[in-house]
């Protein structure tokens, strides 16, 4: 039987980890063994903290849709031989926050994978807070208007999250907009911090073989157009307070779109990872800091990497 396979996509900051994790807990609570194809734009997975228990492989320094293709297809081959051996019930694949999830599943419907693997759903997260920002001319670039359509257009289902923070008028133009894009049949699910009713996230919605006209075009028509976006890593990071963390991210430039890191904060014990994204930033405590080191994570347009690390050291920590 081919294994159940989920492909989760979504801009940077949308809260796809959020879901991931909800999905591996799940799978934990039903004992279904669960593998998971983390990937990361930058050199490291600054996330890795979170999963150390799970069957997790990194696919590190590009993008699985273009740039390291043969990474995601070799590590394809491994989750093969697991099946083979009866140690794998299902598969999650999450991409960057600017890939193409056409380009994942065209990887998917290859005949050499397509007895291996059936793909169930793909599921594109939308934060609702910045959508219609980054939909707009005059605050964003036409690459990253492209891939955002591209991310909704290519989904199965769609999750809107972040409502928490979106107000009314606002929420109701991005669902139109949204409903415009991937059509009436794709279904919306309106969430804060990725909750969804279980038995809608787990859904069928992908027939077997089918791959359509529209999305063979989508595939032929990618391109790098997202060569602007980088991730730069900053470290070291000694202890500090945590609202110079806080000052800092703030005055970070607009080409920043996405944060995240482990700190060691100032009248706290042991390390805390932190999420940076719609100007919010959150922290929770690392359970298991074995082997861990402060590193932050910037993600963002035509980075500098000189620049950022003058801008952090202005705050006195390098």
């Amino acid at each position: 039987m081919p294994i159940p396979t989920y492909m989760i996509s979504g801009f940077l900051g949308s809260g796809k980890t959020t879901v991931l994790l909800k999905m591996i807990e799940e799978c934990e609570r039903k004992n279904r063994r669960v593998g998971v194809i983390l990937n990361e734009l930058g050199e490291v997975n600054i996330e890795k903290p979170l999963f150390q228990k799970q069957n997790v492989k990194e696919l590190l320094n590009g993008c699985i849709c273009c740039t390291i293709k043969k990474d995601l297809e070799t590590t394809l081959d491994e989750f093969i031989l697991e099946a083979q051996k009866n140690e794998l019930d299902l598969l999650i694949i999450e991409g960057t926050g600017v890939s193409n999830p056409l380009e994942v599943k065209k990887v998917l419907d290859n005949p050499m994978y397509l007895s291996h693997f059936r793909l169930y759903s793909m599921i594109s997260l939308i934060d609702s807070s910045t959508f219609l920002e980054y939909q707009s001319v005059f605050s964003s670039t036409a690459d990253i208007r492209k891939l955002l359509e591209e991310q909704i257009t290519s989904a199965d289902l769609i999750l809107l999250n972040k409502q928490d923070l979106t107000k009314g008028k606002t929420l109701n133009k991005t669902i139109r907009k949204i409903k415009g894009l991937a059509g009436e049949s794709v279904p919306i699910f309106q969430t804060s911090y990725g909750r969804i009713p279980s038995l809608e996230l787990w859904k069928s919605r992908i027939q077997p073989s089918i791959h359509s006209s529209a999305e063979r075009r989508e595939e032929e028509a990618h391109s790098h157009h997202y060569s602007g976006l980088r991730a730069v890593k900053i470290e070291p990071v000694p202890k500090m307070k945590k609202r110079d963390l806080e000052s800092w991210l703030s005055d970070l430039p607009k080409t920043i779109l996405r944060g995240k890191g482990v700190v060691n904060l100032e009248g706290h014990e042991g390390f805390y990872s932190f999420q940076f994204s719609s100007n919010m930033l959150e922290f929770e405590k690392i359970q298991h800091p074995a082997g861990i080191h402060p590193a932050i994570i910037l993600i963002g347009n035509q980075l500098q990497r000189k620049e950022l690390m003058h801008s952090f050291s202005r705050f006195g920590k390098v």
